[in-house]
């Protein structure tokens, strides 16, 4: 039995692919019949020393391990099978309805989880389009400051020329304008050209007294002697009186006015002010009583519809009237009802900073009231520079009538209309300014001026006369002042 086991082992293993084993039978020594078979080593040429054979049984052991941990893996992975198995079971057990729980629970779950996802996606969108207005405003912003700094590198050029000139002692020469002139104003733009020229001078450059300029001394008049009607020719101005002074640094420039021809409610005590910087200048502050005004408590804010640009604002019979931002157009805004009633372009008119006063600050399109009604201070491309005069219908803002005056607008810094003439400032910044010239639209003529003007706080961003008080309204550097002034005669 012995041997027959043994000739299937060695038949297993020759079947196993071992080709070269080899079986013998001999007697041993004891006359007992023995059976041996040999076998090749598949991978070794001869019998391997001692050393080598002790190699040989750590390479056994090593791959021992790896087969011990091989099988403690399959083991786990086993144990994982059977607990799904065994969860598969418990749930096939289970009633309908723990599964139709379970599967409530899980959508909730995966519902909540889009709502996150949904939102968070809102939200990036969101944050995405906020970035993009905000590029688009930078962009508009950059643009913007583009045009202010070829505009200031275009006057830094005239002012140079200006300078260059009159170190050479030269003043411009009169030119024949009856060519320039629209047909609408030509009767009453009559230049005294034998006496008087552009007034080329930059205020903030140096003063130079218009009767230097043109030889001429202005005529003293006699104060006090007003004509029957109560208007007459400017001939003093007296010291400021600082009534108020603003907060904070959006007050460094502004506008404060009185309506000459209140309605009600309002009174001729009623005091409107206007803080222009910014960019987006649309709150009007209402004050009831100049005691208000002075101790800086409102009695009513107003917000435009659209925004208002630079000093130039009025009121007058119960409308305020401004330009608005980025645009040629005055707009007439009824204060009682709190709407527009007209607006109107002027046409030609130069804006953003195209034909400002010499202190700059978009002051392009000034409007002024005085005895006779409305009116707007501007220049064109046609008038190169120089003021423009239109009268203005208060009702639809048409223009009525215009006058194109002789004196370049950017040389001086700032205007008034007292009695249907024009007077100029000659220096915004000098604390010894003088009022240099007038134009009459009564004559069509300009005639220079020295008539004394303190700037207080050397700043002086808007000059307003009003005529129902004989004063003149200021802001001078954060202060609203007034000035007494006295006519004479004309």
């Amino acid at each position: 039995m012995p041997a027959v086991q043994l000739l299937l082992l060695a038949g297993l293993v020759w079947g196993a692919g071992a080709r070269t084993a080899q079986l013998r039978k001999a007697n041993d020594r004891s006359g007992r019949c023995q059976y041996t078979f040999s076998v090749a080593s598949p991978s070794e040429s001869s019998c391997p020393e001692q050393g080598q054979t002790m190699s040989a049984i750590q390479d056994l052991q090593r791959d021992s391990s790896t087969q011990r941990a091989d099988l403690e893996s399959t083991k786990a992975r086993l144990s994982s099978l059977e607990s799904l198995l065994h969860r598969l079971t418990l749930a096939q057990t289970s009633g309908p309805q723990e599964i139709q729980e379970e599967l409530q629970k899980e959508l909730g779950t995966l519902r909540r989880e889009r709502d996150q996802l949904e939102s968070q996606t809102r939200e990036l969108e969101a944050a995405y389009s906020n970035l993009l207005r905000d590029k688009s405003a930078l962009e508009e912003e950059k643009r913007r400051l583009m045009q202010e700094n070829e505009d200031l590198a275009r006057r830094l050029e005239s002012s140079s020329q200006e300078v260059a000139r009159l170190a050479r002692g030269q003043c411009p020469q009169a030119r024949d304008t009856s060519q320039d002139v629209p047909a609408g104003s030509r009767e009453a733009s009559q230049w005294n050209l034998d006496t008087l020229a552009f007034q080329e001078l930059k205020s903030e450059l140096t003063e130079v007294p218009a009767s230097r300029i043109l030889k001429e001394n202005p005529p003293v008049l006699p104060r006090g002697e007003e004509g029957d009607n109560g208007c007459g020719e400017l001939v003093w101005v007296g010291q400021p009186v600082t009534l108020r002074t603003a907060e904070t640094i959006t007050g460094k420039y502004g506008v404060w006015m009185r309506d000459p021809k209140p309605t009600s409610p309002h009174t001729q005590e009623t005091t409107w002010r206007i803080d222009t910087v910014g960019t987006d200048i649309r709150q009007v502050f209402e004050y009831d009583r100049i005691s208000q005004f002075v101790q800086g408590y409102p009695s009513k804010v107003y917000v435009l519809p659209r925004s208002l640009e630079s000093t130039g604002a009025v009121v007058y019979a119960g409308s305020l009237y401004f330009q608005g931002a980025g645009s040629r157009t005055v707009i007439r805004f009824e204060l009682n009802t709190e709407t527009v009633k007209a607006e109107k372009e002027i046409p030609g008119a130069g804006y953003r900073g195209q034909f400002p006063y010499s202190w700059g600050g978009y002051t392009d399109i000034d409007l002024a009231v005085d005895e006779t009604g409305l009116w707007v201070i501007y220049s064109t491309e046609e008038a190169r520079g120089a003021i423009v005069l239109s009268k203005l219908n208060p009702e639809n803002l048409e223009l009525e009538k215009t006058w194109e005056t002789n004196i370049r607008k950017q040389s001086v810094a700032n205007a008034f209309i007292i009695c249907g003439t024009l007077y100029t400032v000659s220096s915004y910044s000098s604390a010894d300014a003088t009022v240099n010239f007038a134009y009459d639209t009564g004559t069509g003529i300009s005639k220079p001026l020295a008539i004394p003007f303190k700037n207080r706080y050397k700043y002086s961003s808007m000059i307003d006369y009003n005529p129902l008080e004989r004063k003149l309204f200021a802001w001078d550097s954060f202060n609203m002042v007034t000035y007494d002034i006295k006519l004479s005669k004309i």
